[in-house]
């Protein structure tokens, strides 16, 4: 189904001419990106403010609270959601305009603190680099003596979201929580959120073949940001790549057993919906609860455009606060 009434924005998009150097890094080109803002008399109902991870990797995250006058009682402590943007694993970083915007709306419309990774991008820092940076940030909350983590975030109601490549991310970095989650108390994952997941195959999907020359997300990008990003030697239907394809489902028996959700949202009108699908398809195989939310539109769209963001807002909304306690 193709979207309908729904119209692409126009920007400089970075996946339609991927330039490789000579010594093997990529060119970015630069892009729009949005300072932090702590000041609490600032005109901004969300502040934000920047935190090293690992200085030795050049990883860092960004954390966001509501503006509000003072600290919530313990009681209604905020639900802590920990966020990787997309961008290929190649391009993009927590502070690009796009992510932060949309990093301020989850934080407004839902009223949870939001913790945004700046990760180690490929092909300078080939996967599973990303992933170690997921659990480098997971130790860092656990052990954070920062104000803001202290005052604001529950612990106890902690949830993994990310969007296209920050979603396979959400679902690699759960994965390995999983399998360390003892090592990790207090912090206790409730839920991951896989936004438009970035997942792609040997075998091409449906939607690969009908969207091949999607102009936001072409098929060859797809490819190339994978041939990037995946460790040298593998195929696409690594466990990186196609967690649906060999042993890539490992360690969902234990995110069974430890009782998570997972929300697995997509756009028809996206070469990767299909990939998406069958990722849900797996999760309720392995009898994870799993939430679908499909409907017209593009690639990341609620992060393209975030006027039609208000309906993802809604279904993250309900998926936190029914399953939070």
């Amino acid at each position: 189904m193709a979207a309908k009434n729904i119209v692409r924005p126009v920007f400089d998009n970075p996946f339609l001419n991927i330039i490789v150097n000579p010594d093997g890094t990529v060119k970015r080109d630069p892009e729009a990106r949005n300072p932090s803002n702590s000041d609490p008399n600032c005109n901004s109902s969300v502040l934000s403010k920047d935190v090293v991870l690992d200085p030795t990797k050049n990883t860092w995250l960004r954390l966001y609270i509501p503006n509000m006058a003072a600290p919530p009682p313990s009681a209604v402590k905020l639900p802590l959601i920990l966020y990787y943007h997309g961008g290929g694993f190649v391009f993009c970083n927590a502070d690009s305009s796009i992510y932060d915007v949309f990093c301020k709306g989850l934080v407004e419309k839902l009223g949870a603190m939001v913790i945004s990774l700046d990760y180690r991008l490929a092909p300078e820092h080939r996967l599973p680099a990303a992933y170690e940076d997921a659990v480098d940030g997971f130790f860092w909350i656990k052990n954070a003596e920062d104000e803001w983590i202290t005052e604001y975030a529950d612990l106890n109601n902690f949830f993994l979201a990310g969007t296209s490549a920050g979603a396979n991310l959400a679902f690699h970095g759960g994965l390995r929580f999983a399998a360390m989650a003892g090592e990790l108390e207090p912090l206790r994952v409730r839920g991951m959120i896989l936004h438009h997941p970035y997942f792609s195959g040997t075998k091409r999907t449906g939607s690969e073949q009908k969207l091949a020359n999607d102009p936001l997300l072409p098929l060859y990008a797809i490819d190339q940001m994978f041939d990037l990003s995946l460790p040298k030697g593998v195929d696409h239907d690594h466990e990186y790549s196609n967690p649906m394809a060999k042993d890539g489902s490992k360690n969902l028996d234990e995110i069974r057993r430890l009782g998570w959700r997972v929300l697995v949202t997509g756009c028809f009108d996206d070469p990767l919906v299909d990939a998406g699908l069958e990722c849900a398809k797996m999760l309720e195989g392995k009898g994870v609860e799993t939430v679908r939310f499909f409907d017209d539109g593009y690639h990341a769209m609620e992060v393209f455009d975030p006027s039609m963001a208000g309906p993802l807002y809604d279904v993250i909304t309900n998926f936190i606060f029914s399953y939070a306690t």
